[in-house]
């Protein structure tokens, strides 16, 4: 006799509770593990449960639900979403199904009259298939082999100066400190100061790595990769500005396809304006980080920067704008930001006096200040990209580090 399936099913604010009480099967197959009335305790209650399934029951198609069943899908990915709604629109399954729920199932039509024992039996055995698929098909991909594909997120500005290798570094021990598998590559290639932001001592280099010779895989990656006291990983940038030349658009090319098969996380500290080594970093991106910081000179040349993404045919989805010393007096509004930039910034990074102590002391902030407004606005961007709900951010980051 197989195992039932254990379920847990959190219920969005304004569904009736006995409406998906009604249609959720208890039997020898399904086993009820939790039944929560919102989904922030969801979301608490599946990290400690051993459920094999989620059930999200809703009766809107409000962003946080897609919110939450999208951070499920990227930070549970063997814990499959089952969505239950009722009175939305036709285009929400379409939404729900892209942010990674694996199936949807309508509650009965009320019409303001509570549904026969027929509707209740016929959408409970609906719920039933659907949770039951649903694992089997997670179970099944879990058994087959598969490659990695990694994300790729190259730390872009127009300008130097504006903060790229310090959101690099903080960005990279972010990931790395929540459990994720990083390399943080240093692509500035005549001037890169990643290995000094982060103490590491002078090693091999990327440069060295393209004039090796012979085949490049992850196994002969990982002899350039020296490791951060995080787990991180760094290739860093050449020794001398000369050696840049030997760093080619096509060794760049197999380098990001290796890391995008080996690793989760790539985060690429760039140099300044769109080089040649820069666009490749670009086009092989799975998401851009584009910085800027709080004058009108920066903001003119992000505006710029972002302008140059959209003719790269780079999505704005794509795309998250950290704004650095961002709470600098300087006559500047959140609303000149906006009208300047094109878009409103993502994140805000507040000027804090011991940022440029934990660049002098190779002690980035995020380890050095954990509590400080700078360092949980860093954090914030890691998880963002992780996939926590905005709401969320804030009361996980001691689950997250």
């Amino acid at each position: 006799m197989r195992a039932p399936l254990k379920t847990l099913v959190a219920i969005d604010a304004g569904t009736d509770r006995d409406a998906v009480e009604a249609v959720i099967p208890v039997d020898q197959t399904l086993e009820l593990v939790g039944f929560t009335d919102s989904l922030d305790a969801g979301w608490e209650q599946l990290a400690d449960s051993s459920a094999d399934a989620l059930v999200v029951a809703c009766s809107g198609d409000g962003d946080y639900t897609l919110s939450f069943v999208d951070a499920v899908a990227r930070h549970h990915p063997d814990r499959p979403v089952v969505v239950l709604h009722g009175d939305t629109a036709d285009s929400f399954a379409g939404r729900v199904f892209a942010a990674g729920a694996e199936d949807v199932v309508a509650l009965p039509a009320t019409n303001g009259q509570p549904p026969s024992p027929a509707e209740r039996q016929r959408v409970a055995r609906e719920v039933l298939l659907a949770v039951e698929k649903a694992v089997a098909r997670r179970r099944r991909a879990a058994a087959a082999p598969r490659a990695r594909i990694g994300r790729i997120v190259p730390v872009l500005g127009p300008k130097g100066g504006a903060g790229k290798t310090l959101v690099s570094c903080n960005l990279a021990l972010s990931l790395a400190d929540a459990g994720h598998r990083v390399v943080l590559v240093d692509l500035d290639l005549q001037f890169g100061d990643v290995g000094l932001a982060l103490g590491i001592p002078p090693g091999k280099t990327i440069h060295d790595l393209a004039v090796s010779g012979g085949s490049l895989d992850a196994e002969k990656l990982s002899a350039y990769l020296p490791q951060h006291e995080s787990g991180a990983r760094v290739l860093l940038a050449p020794s001398r500005p000369d050696q840049a030349a030997a760093i080619t658009t096509t060794f760049l090319r197999d380098l990001f396809d290796v890391l995008k098969a080996s690793e989760e996380w790539v985060v690429i500290d760039t140099s300044p304006g769109f080089t040649p080594e820069v666009i490749t970093a670009i086009d092989a991106s799975t998401e851009l980080c584009m910085v800027g910081m709080l004058d009108a000179l920066s903001l003119k040349n992000t505006k710029l920067g972002l302008e140059t993404l959209d003719l790269m045919g780079v999505e704005p989805q794509r795309i998250k704008l950290v704004l650095n010393r961002a709470d600098s007096r300087v006559g500047i509004t959140n609303e000149d930001v906006q009208a300047i930039a094109g878009r409103p910034p993502d994140v805000l990074i507040p000027s804090h006096r011991d940022i440029p102590r934990s660049v002098n002391e190779a002690r980035p902030i995020v380890r050095s200040h954990p509590g400080s407004e700078a360092a949980r606005a860093l954090r914030s961007l890691g998880e963002s990209y992780v996939g926590v709900p905005a709401s969320r951010r804030r009361s996980l980051l001691g689950r997250w580090r």
